[in-house]
């Protein structure tokens, strides 16, 4: 009993205590449902007021309109939650064309016609509104839309949403500065790739134009030798005359196997000398020339009674790969180049070094080193390139004090232009100890040598033993003005610059006073005057002095 006493006491105690907690939750059930019933009138009676004002005004943007929007549509037809979103869209682009336009006055670029057209598009976007159909039957209506009218409506709309996107589109590159600076950029990289491939063409053309022997030159030199084989009687050798060797004249050396070019450069001398009887010429050509060159001096006699002599580069018996390093490592290169196979290649690769070497590597070219010895029993000779004409008497090269120096040149340094640093290379130590990288460097084709300042300076020997270091062309690349700027360094006198005008076979903005007041223009450059490619305001410099009378020349076309 006892425990059964103690079970009803518990039990009553419990029974009051969940009595209590029912009537509390009770109160609280009955709270909670008069709130939520209140909630839901006040969204009811605030949700279902008329509102008019949102569907006859503009379009117009912002969160309490668009939410307003929200509540009606929930609680109306649905057509016009379509509506709703057709208005949206047309709200966000009338934005965006505004947006374009006032950055396009900005910007203030020829967009007449575009800004225009943004503004007429934005207009139309909020004038849409307006027209009668659809404000009587969309924006001022309290009951159920006209769906065929809301279809139309979205038609209109859409239709105007497609061509701002298509003109946003069309216009974006001039907004977009981004994108406008980055096909800059691709437009500037294609245009320079472009223009590297043309200039790499152009001067392998060039080089081509300039190496090749024009047809009309080839015909004259195969007269020439024909010439020779049909009447030998007339070109019998001549005795050494003694003006050859005579100290007391002026004397001039010419190496080149073009006939046409020696015939203008000594014409040249010759017309514009004071006494062309004192004037000797020393042309030096290859055996393959020498006949030709022979018969052209002799069918046409220099006038004036100058003296020619003309010799073949093998009459000189020291020109041997024994004691020439450059004959040494022509024949080497061309060993080695035609054991590889690879002529066809070179001839065809315009950037090839070795074939380009072989070329400047000519014996013609190198022949200038080699003066003192060639000439044994002169003090001074004048040196001239084939590609020159001379417009003055020259025999005050002769005059001129070289002070002791060797080589009579003009300077071709300005600013920073035409330094040692652009001919040898600066970053081989033998180089870069023994030179000065802003020291001026000066122009083959008129040089007036002290021949016996040569001989005490041991010119030859320097030369030497510079070309022996460049077996690898680790020094220099090619030619033989670099070997001559490290040769004669500080062994040049400069002479004044109206002795010796260059760049006619390259520069077409040479001033005609500067030309006109010159001793000697060099057409150095591809572009010869004898060549189809010289530049016509020049290329009558030249060919007034070529000798016209020469049958040969009418016979050959000779195109001058």
């Amino acid at each position: 009993m006892a425990v059964a006493i103690r079970g009803a006491r518990g039990g009553g105690s419990g029974g009051v205590g969940a009595g209590f907690r029912s009537f509390f939750s009770y109160r609280i059930f009955v709270s909670a449902m008069f709130s939520l019933l209140f909630i839901a009138t006040a969204t009811v009676l605030l949700t279902t007021r008329p509102s008019t004002t949102h569907q006859h005004s503009r379009f117009r943007s912002g969160g309490n309109a668009y939410m307003h929007r929200t509540f009606v549509a929930l609680n109306s037809d649905p057509l016009k939650t379509r509506l709703d979103l057709i208005y949206r869209q047309a709200n966000d682009h009338i934005t965006l064309v505004k947006a374009y336009a006032a950055y396009a006055r900005k910007l203030k670029l020829d967009i007449s016609r575009q800004l225009k057209m943004f503004d007429d598009l934005a207009k139309n976007f909020s004038d849409i509104t307006s027209k009668p159909r659809y404000k009587s039957s969309l924006f001022e209506i309290d009951g159920n839309l006209d769906e065929d009218v809301l279809r139309q409506f979205e038609k209109e709309v859409k239709d105007r949403v497609k061509f701002a996107r298509l003109l946003i589109a069309e216009s974006k590159e001039n907004y977009d500065n981004q994108l406008k600076i980055q096909k800059l950029k691709d437009t500037i990289f294609a245009v320079r790739e472009l223009l590297g491939k043309a200039k790499k063409n152009g001067a392998f053309a060039s080089s081509i134009a300039a190496k090749s022997i024009p047809k009309s030159l080839h015909c004259l030199a195969m007269r020439l030798v024909e010439e020779r084989i049909s009447h030998p009687e007339k070109y019998k050798e001549d005795l050494p005359k003694s003006e050859f060797e005579d100290p007391d004249l002026y004397h001039y050396a010419i190496f080149s196997d073009n006939v046409i070019a020696v015939s203008v450069v000594v014409r040249s001398v010759v017309k514009n000398a004071e006494e062309p009887w004192k004037h000797v010429f020393h042309v030096v050509t290859d055996r393959m020339n020498l006949a030709a060159m022979k018969v052209w001096f002799k069918m046409r006699p220099v006038e004036g009674g100058a003296h020619v002599e003309v010799r073949a580069l093998e009459d000189y018996k020291f020109m041997n790969s024994a004691y020439v390093p450059v004959l040494r490592q022509i024949e080497s290169a061309k060993q080695r180049f035609y054991l590889e196979h690879k002529m066809e290649n070179a001839t065809k690769d315009g950037s090839n070094m070795k074939f380009r070497y072989l070329e400047h590597m000519s014996m013609l070219n190198h022949l200038r080193f080699y003066l003192p010895e060639m000439y044994p029993k002169l003090h001074k000779i004048l040196f001239l390139d084939d590609d020159v004409v001379v417009q003055k008497d020259l025999t005050g090269l002769w005059k001129i004090d070289l002070s002791g120096k060797v080589n009579g040149a003009v300077e071709t340094c300005f600013g920073s232009f035409h330094r040692f640093s652009q001919y040898v290379n600066f970053s081989h130590p033998l180089i870069r100890e023994r030179f000065n990288p802003k020291a001026c460097a000066w122009a083959y084709g008129m040089n007036i040598f002290d021949l016996d300042a040569w001989r005490r300076e041991k010119c030859t020997e320097t030369y030497h033993n510079w070309q022996n270091l460049n077996v690898d062309l680790a020094l220099w690349k090619s030619g033989t003005l670099p070997p001559g700027l490290i040769t004669f360094y500080s062994l040049t006198k400069s002479l004044d610059k109206s002795w010796h005008v260059l760049g006619l076979g390259y520069n077409p903005s040479i001033s005609m006073d500067v030309i006109n007041n010159a001793a000697v223009i060099h057409y150095n450059g591809n572009m010869k005057p004898w060549l189809d490619i010289a530049m016509n305001q020049y290329k009558n410099l030249w060919t007034k002095y070529v000798d016209n009378d020469m049958e040969f020349l009418q016979t050959c076309n000779f195109g001058v």
